[in-house]
């Protein structure tokens, strides 16, 4: 294995351009000499945002029957996609839903030998070990596991918010958890899958009900916990936020002003006395790291309620990207420096924020 760090990113949408972005921009303080990035096809209409990645000192690797279409479109591409991946220390996956899976049979596989680590994003379950960071960092075992599935923005809201209220008390606190996901309809990148009402998702899991109650589950049965937990999902006609509605029963009492005080310090949740997702984007639009805020949820502290003392009610609001590029950022560092990756994570401090 080269002792070259390089991060080799595949896929330039929602997930992989600011990832690609992120890492180009500090890959000095993460501990990483170069970035590479794979982008399949040659359009015009990203010509713009790929010629803005190479300028922020990524480096574009393409299929070889792609590579004239780059050059005709005034790109010239510095690899081969399999060069690039022979060279890459670590392989982070940003490919539309299921590609991950096809590509770590048909490609990944093949450069395990010589590559520390692959990571995929919230819709490949079982491409590897689900992971959110901060929740199950103690699980992974260096040398053993070599692919990673990062979990879906509204799983890791969903984790942070079982971790913080449902298991404060203990293993055996939470009795159950129910969260309503309410996603926005696209991300503003895209010109396609807008609803123009709110669309509803069936239960496909009969035990979960969507897969963000699912991924949390495995998430938190590596940390040996067998949790009761179910989620509904639905889309609504805005591009800014996703939300969550939860509802959490716990054994032993508690208060709102005693949750508030935990999500105070903890950086893994901001505070917001906002109501509307556009005013939280905004502000995220504003400070955070183009655009993103890295926080794992954003907890509406007017909402937050406590029924009964066991029963806490409220509304978060999901930093989609975000939470998801923070995780994968750590995963990637952690497969380099498993024992300094959280200090090299200093660097990407200020995206993560007490209060919006």
């Amino acid at each position: 294995m080269a002792s070259k760090k390089v991060v080799h990113i595949v896929g330039t949408g929602t997930i992989g351009e600011p990832l690609i972005g992120l890492f180009a921009e500090k890959k000095a303080s993460l501990g990483f000499d170069e970035v590479t990035f794979h982008k399949r096809t040659p359009l015009m209409t990203d010509r713009s945002k790929v010629t803005n990645l190479i300028k922020r000192g990524a480096h574009l690797a393409c299929d070889e029957s792609s590579r004239k279409g780059f050059r005709d479109i005034g790109i010239e591409p510095d690899y081969e996609h399999h060069e690039a991946l022979r060279q890459a220390t670590v392989v982070i996956d940003c490919t539309p839903s299921d590609v991950g899976l096809q590509n770590k049979k048909e490609i990944y596989e093949k450069y395990a030998h010589n590559t520390l680590g692959f990571i995929a994003q919230g819709s490949e379950f079982g491409f590897g070990k689900p992971y959110v960071r901060h929740i199950s960092d103690r699980t992974l075992k260096h040398g053993q596991d070599q692919f990673i599935q990062v979990l879906s923005c509204n799983t890791h809201n969903l984790s942070a918010l079982i971790d913080l209220v449902g298991l404060r008390g203990g293993a055996d606190n939470l009795v159950e958890g129910r969260f309503l996901c309410i996603r926005r309809a696209n991300d503003i990148s895209q010109d396609t899958s807008f609803v123009p009402s709110p669309q509803v998702n069936r239960h496909k899991d009969e035990r979960f009900g969507t897969h963000h109650a699912r991924d949390a589950w495995h998430l938190f049965h590596q940390l040996g916990h067998d949790l009761n937990l179910f989620s509904s999902a639905l889309k609504v006609n805005s591009q800014y936020m996703h939300a969550v509605h939860f509802n959490l029963k716990v054994r032993k009492p508690t208060s709102a002003e005693a949750l508030l005080e935990a999500f105070k310090t903890d950086d893994r949740v901001a505070l917001t006395y906002k109501n509307s997702a556009n005013s939280v984007f905004s502000f995220g639009r504003d400070y955070g790291h183009y655009g993103r805020i890295m926080n794992q949820a954003v907890l509406v502290a007017p909402t937050l309620m406590v029924r009964d003392r066991t029963e806490v009610v409220g509304f978060c609001f999901t930093p989609q990207d975000g939470n998801a590029l923070i995780s994968s950022v750590a995963a990637a560092t952690w497969f380099v420096y498993p024992e300094s990756y959280e200090q090299k994570m200093e660097c990407l401090r200020d995206s993560i924020f007490d209060e919006i």
